[in-house]
């Protein structure tokens, strides 16, 4: 430890009023800071608000510009390691009473669904109690309603073609319309006075290109803490493939250990509710879990999401992933899935597989299905 990383650390736990002993904190120390302050400046009562210095009889780390409960919870678990952040959560249910988002199912029952909600309820759900967690699967199911919304219409415009009349589509498209469905649906709104139906809500069959249907895709998803958000774009990018037939899926995560959820892939609240995050990673063995599930090597793509910082030996992870690519398979390595694709992830082991003839990248779920749509047409 250096001596920098060592001031930093004795100001972070002596707080505001001793800058001049240890100098000035980097802005993610200052981050880390707050989230210190949010929870232990309760020490202070009425009298402090930011750690150190008064603010006129606010109370602890509740003032109108401070961090709202899961807003705490997501940067705790960004900016601590796992010791430390058990630490906290420990603290913050046990010595202060912080339990309003792992005990009271009526506090979930009124928050506004958010994005930042569901990665407080995902980092928070072991603590829950199946009251809570009954509460917390309905707002998770909220959220993830909407983004289902959203990514079905940018994953079906990626593979537009042939009519399908097996599956509806929610891109509304005139050549798509289906007359039939829509007036058998939309009949309990016919008015006889006037001698006219009333179409409320139309429906649209789904174009899909039928030889997608012999391809098959396998996502590893890594379930580090780091990787939230790729993991919940993950779970509903899956889903929306799955719901759309486009291609034979597997859907798995993994740690130390992978866990198949492709049974599940239909319903991504479902896989959320099962993440474990945080733990080691070992990548190597995942890949090797891929390669057990391939078919047909040349119409398969796995996709592998993860930061790239393997646990495990890494000559591993190198030999599993050129024996994919030595045998036909398309990989594509992801350092981020989500909708900013500006990751953090081990330059030197990406690169590595780079050279193995790996495509790798960050990229949105739109941009995921317009690379897969031109993988499986090409």
């Amino acid at each position: 430890m250096n001596d920098s990383t060592r001031q930093a650390r004795w100001r972070l736990v002596m707080g505001a009023g001793s800058e001049q002993l240890c100098g000035e904190l980097s802005p993610e120390d200052q981050a880390r800071d707050a989230c210190l302050g949010y929870l232990y400046d309760r020490e202070y009562g009425g009298r402090r608000n930011v750690r150190g210095r008064d603010q006129g009889g606010q109370s602890g780390g509740l003032g109108d510009s401070a961090l709202t409960v899961p807003d705490w919870i997501n940067q705790v678990h960004e900016l601590f390691p796992q010791r430390t952040i058990e630490r906290l959560e420990k603290d913050a249910l046990e010595r202060y009473q912080l339990d309003e988002m792992v005990t009271n199912p009526e506090v979930l029952a009124r928050a506004q669904p958010n994005p930042t909600l569901l990665k407080a309820v995902l980092r928070t759900k072991h603590l829950m109690n199946q009251d809570v967690l009954k509460a917390a699967q309905h707002l998770v199911r909220q959220v993830v309603d909407e983004l289902m919304k959203k990514l079905a219409q940018e994953v079906r415009t990626a593979f537009q073609g042939s009519l399908d009349r097996r599956h509806r589509s929610l891109l509304k498209i005139a050549k798509n319309f289906d007359v039939g469905t829509t007036l058998r649906r939309n009949l309990k709104h016919y008015d006889p006075q006037h001698r006219r139906l009333l179409i409320e809500t139309p429906f649209f069959y789904s174009r899909i290109r039928r030889q997608v249907d012999r391809w098959q895709m396998i996502i590893l998803v890594d379930e580090s803490g780091s990787m939230l958000d790729s993991v919940i774009y993950s779970a509903v990018t899956a889903s929306v493939f799955y719901s759309l037939r486009m291609m034979k899926m597997h859907l798995c995560i993994f740690d130390t250990s992978v866990v198949d959820l492709s049974a599940e892939c239909m319903d991504p609240v479902e896989t959320l509710m099962k993440v474990q995050l945080g733990g080691g990673t070992d990548i190597g063995q995942a890949l090797a879990y891929a390669a057990e599930l391939v078919e047909n090597p040349r119409r398969t793509i796995v996709v592998l999401i993860t930061d790239f910082y393997e646990g495990a030996p890494i000559e591993r992870l190198y030999a599993a992933a050129k024996k994919l690519v030595e045998s036909g398979v398309t990989a594509l390595g992801l350092a981020a899935l989500d909708e900013r694709a500006n990751p953090t992830y081990d330059h030197s082991v990406a690169a590595q597989l780079v050279q193995m003839g790996w495509h790798v990248g960050a990229m949105t779920p739109g941009d995921l299905a317009t690379w897969v749509a031109e993988k499986v047409r090409s």
